[in-house]
Parts: structure tokens; sequence; C-alpha cells
């Protein structure tokens, strides 16, 4: 299946800002509110299900052999019908 970006946005924050966003996606989801994404002119409006996948992801890029560039991943996902059944593989535990 193709895929399209609705919205991307990307900059340079400290954790505490990056903290404060996280806040604010986790406090809407747990109310069960929609989401805004906003920069600029640009915006998108997601309603997630009561029970999306989640998926998360720590990746390295770069050559075996010297420094590449480290990644956390997290990422919200379901289909827009409603007829996701997710699977995992096991009980994600950040420490």
């Amino acid at each position: 299946m193709p895929e399209e970006v609705l919205f991307e946005s990307e900059s340079t924050q400290t954790r505490d800002g990056i903290a404060s966003y996280l806040r604010s996606v986790a406090d809407k989801l747990e109310r069960g509110d929609a989401i805004t994404l906003r920069a600029g002119s640009e915006s998108v409006t997601m309603e997630p299900p009561a029970r999306p996948t989640f998926e998360v992801k720590a990746e390295r890029e770069g050559p075996a052999d010297g420094p590449g560039e480290l990644s956390i991943e997290f990422e919200l996902e379901w289909d827009e019908s409603g007829d996701r059944n997710g699977t995992g593989s096991g009980q994600l535990e950040i420490e």
C-alpha cells in the first residue's frame, strides 16, 4: 500500500520541549480527544481509536563500522475503516 504523508514536522528541540509535546499527546489519548498537529499553515487532525496498534522502534542508521544516527520512534497505527486487529510481540516496558 503506498504511503501518503499527511503532515510532517522536524526540528531540533530540548528534551523538556519534546517531553511537553509527548505529554500533550498522552493527555489527549487518555481523554479520547482528537489530536491536531500544526506547523505554520499546515495542520491535520486525527482521531485514534480506543485500541490502535502502538509500535516502538529503536534504530541505528549509518555505516556498520562507524558512528551513525540513533533514533527512537513511537507510532500509533490504525485502519481508517476501524477493522484492525493488532498483533504484538509481548508487553512493552519502558525503564
